[in-house]
């Protein structure tokens, strides 16, 4: 069969950096437009990805020729997108966060499920080496039964452009938030029993918060906790993982969204000084990071729509992250803990 048509909407820094970066390294994918409204933006589109650049998101829905359709635009806008998209007959690919609340994710599903087109969203970050090394520990049975799973994305200072904005779903929630949210999701497969969030909202120059702190409760006691800043300029671990038997602390980012910036995400690599510890509770053990590895997403979307294989991220699993962000804007409202129903994955 011919190569997967790909169409990326918007090119921004997810839709330049990410998105049409990972769709023309992957074979058997070809990217055959971006979508952008600025003239100067279709010229870099051309010259950068020698492709071809739409002036609006309706030529693209118009193009026989796409197969695949990528959101790369602020979140408040993927469903109405994705929906269009898909009954326009396209597959489609949102970026995270996926939707801003569960009617939005459900009315995604159900247009997917009515098309037949496939729905999938980039949550790249369950190829982050840290996560699968996280993976890896539990799988070995070195860490026992996992009781809690604190993670932080921090950083110092607000966001600038639509990102800022949490009428366009823009915050530190919705974007690292989802991340990790889906994370905990994955380690933690039970039921989904209650969610607590504190926002601050510290910067005047944004309307999205400033800092968010989630806390999530699974059924038999497990917990999860996701904090987000831009208050913080030292940062906490990345993950501090705590099970009967030992803990898992690890510091610092995945290397490759850097190495892909340079227009070379194979030649990530993480130096030793970075690896994680685990500690069993009389000895104190470096842990190698396992390498990252973000081409298995669109290698796995590939695959789902050209061969029918198994989706790597299923349409409820994403559903279950995106409820625990909907009741923690809602706890975050009204100050209560959110008792949640979201069912084991």
């Amino acid at each position: 069969m011919s190569d997967l048509r790909v169409a990326v909407i918007g090119y921004g820094f997810a839709g330049r950096c990410f998105h049409s970066y990972l769709v023309g390294i992957t074979p058997g994918l070809k990217l055959r437009g971006v979508a952008s409204r600025g003239a100067e933006t279709r010229q870099r589109i051309v010259a950068e990805r020698k492709c071809l650049a739409y002036e609006s998101f309706e030529q693209v829905l118009a193009d026989k020729e796409v197969d695949l359709v990528v959101l790369a635009t602020p979140n408040a806008t993927h469903c109405g997108l994705a929906v269009r998209a898909l009954e326009a007959g396209k597959h489609v690919v949102t970026d995270k966060a996926a939707a801003l609340n569960l009617a939005e994710w459900d009315r995604m599903t159900v247009a997917s499920a009515r098309t037949g087109k496939t729905l999938s969203v980039f949550q790249n970050r369950r190829w982050d080496g840290d996560y699968l090394t996280l993976r890896s520990l539990i799988d070995q049975g070195k860490l026992g039964e996992l009781r809690c799973v604190e993670m932080a994305w921090q950083g110092f200072g607000p966001w600038g452009g639509w990102r800022g904005q949490k009428e366009a779903g823009g915050g530190k929630l919705y974007d690292l938030g989802a991340h990790m949210v889906d994370q905990l999701a994955m380690l933690f497969p039970q039921a989904i029993e209650s969610v607590y969030c504190r926002m601050h909202h510290d910067h005047k120059s944004i309307t999205a918060e400033s800092q968010a702190l989630v806390v999530v409760g699974f059924a038999g006691g497990a917990t999860g906790v996701c904090d987000t800043s831009s208050l913080a300029a030292i940062q906490k671990a990345r993950f501090h993982a705590m099970g009967m038997k030992g803990t898992y602390q690890k510091f610092g980012f995945d290397p490759q969204e850097a190495a892909m910036i340079k227009g070379d995400i194979d030649a990530s690599r993480e130096p030793e000084s970075a690896y994680g510890k685990f500690h069993d509770g009389t000895a104190e053990s470096v842990v190698p990071t396992i390498a990252g590895r973000w081409r298995s997403y669109y290698e796995n979307v590939r695959d789902v729509v050209v061969k029918g294989a198994e989706p790597a991220v299923r349409t409820n699993e994403v559903r279950r992250a995106i409820g625990v962000l909907d009741a923690a804007f809602e706890s975050a409202r009204t100050g209560q803990v959110v008792r949640t129903h979201l069912p084991p994955a």
